[in-house]
């Protein structure tokens, strides 16, 4: 059977309830990256052990092909915790940014369904 690494790391990053967000900033990337990688089905081993970094879970259960069973010893059964690397501040920052974000793309959204409305209308 063949694996998609993306479909698999985000059922994890799901599962576990992480921001996409936090991800992103943990692993210094935007968070359209990491909307990338869940769509890809092949991903570098840097960038999954990364993520399980991040979520402190272990991906040799899920890619025993790419780590072997000691390579996430520090970190299983301590579940997530934020990156340890930001202070209060840093993360009060983002956490605003990304609502300001996620609010802009819902109001770009809502224009556009009202501007086809309109059209379909003529």
């Amino acid at each position: 059977m063949d694996l998609h690494h993306g479909e698999i790391v985000e059922k994890v990053v799901r599962r576990k309830g992480c921001s996409i967000s936090e991800i992103a900033r943990f692993t210094n990337v935007n968070r359209r990256s990491v909307y990338y990688w869940f769509n890809q089905k092949y991903l570098k081993p840097k960038i999954i052990y990364k993520i399980g970094l991040c979520l402190k879970h272990d991906f040799s259960v899920e890619f025993p092909h790419l780590f072997t069973e000691g390579e996430f010893d520090n970190i299983k059964n301590q579940g997530y915790t934020h990156a340890p690397d930001y202070h209060a501040d840093e993360m009060e920052d983002s956490y605003w940014r990304d609502k300001y974000i996620e609010l802009l793309e819902k109001y770009n959204k809502s224009l556009l369904e009202n501007s086809k409305k309109k059209f379909n209308q003529r």
